[in-house]
């Protein structure tokens, strides 16, 4: 289980074809393997991934086929920076929301308004998902627990919603590079999924 807050950038140093459907991705993130074991779950930019193997500077994760075409991983290539977030200790601060590191789909940028003190980050929001966001609800993008600052209306033709990033944020994590057009992994609530499934089973009981 993860956060969703990001404890380092990393640096994807080497993409390796294993076998038919599987990849192994090295990424430079010394930050977070002081204490790192073969085993171990990582999320690379929300995605949860096994380490496989590891030096004090960089891991390895065999990475699925299908993982890349259901992820922005597919998009990725050597050089590009990732966010990185260790599994959560038990003993750990929660100081995001739950996040299980499924990524339910991908969403791309649609508007990027940048002010002095905060971004607006408009995302574009798959109409599966769209019952599981509200206003001031949590949402992880590419990894990061972000709240929820306004969302596209039940009825909307083409779903969305915004989020606003300050400082800290834009330079702790690979939001702060990112470009309209861009493509990045959601996952919802995970509360608000089981809410969901429960009303689903309420509504058939009802009938």
């Amino acid at each position: 289980m993860f956060t969703g807050i990001i404890q380092t950038r990393g640096k994807i140093l080497a993409i390796d074809q294993t076998s038919s459907d599987t990849l192994a991705m090295t990424i430079h993130a010394p930050a977070v393997l002081g204490d790192v074991r073969r085993g171990d779950s990582i999320a690379i930019d929300g995605v949860c991934l096994t380490v496989t193997d590891f030096t004090d500077q960089n891991f390895t994760a065999d990475v699925m086929v299908q993982t890349l075409h259901l992820t922005s991983l597919g998009t990725k290539t050597t050089g590009h920076e990732v966010n990185v977030e260790p599994a959560m200790a038990a003993t750990d601060r929660f100081g995001g929301h739950i996040v299980q590191g499924h990524v339910e789909s991908t969403a791309a940028i649609t508007e990027i308004e940048s002010e002095t003190q905060w971004t607006r980050m408009r995302i574009s929001l798959p109409e599966q998902l769209a019952p599981y966001l509200i206003d001031q609800g949590s949402i992880t993008v590419n990894g990061i627990s972000l709240t929820v600052a306004k969302v596209s209306e039940p009825q909307a033709a083409a779903h969305w919603f915004d989020v606003f990033l300050i400082p800290e944020t834009l330079e702790a994590t690979t939001l702060g590079t990112a470009e309209i057009g861009e493509v990045v992994n959601l996952e919802t609530d995970l509360l608000a999924r089981h809410v969901a499934r429960m009303l689903q089973f309420n509504t058939k009981e009802e009938k």
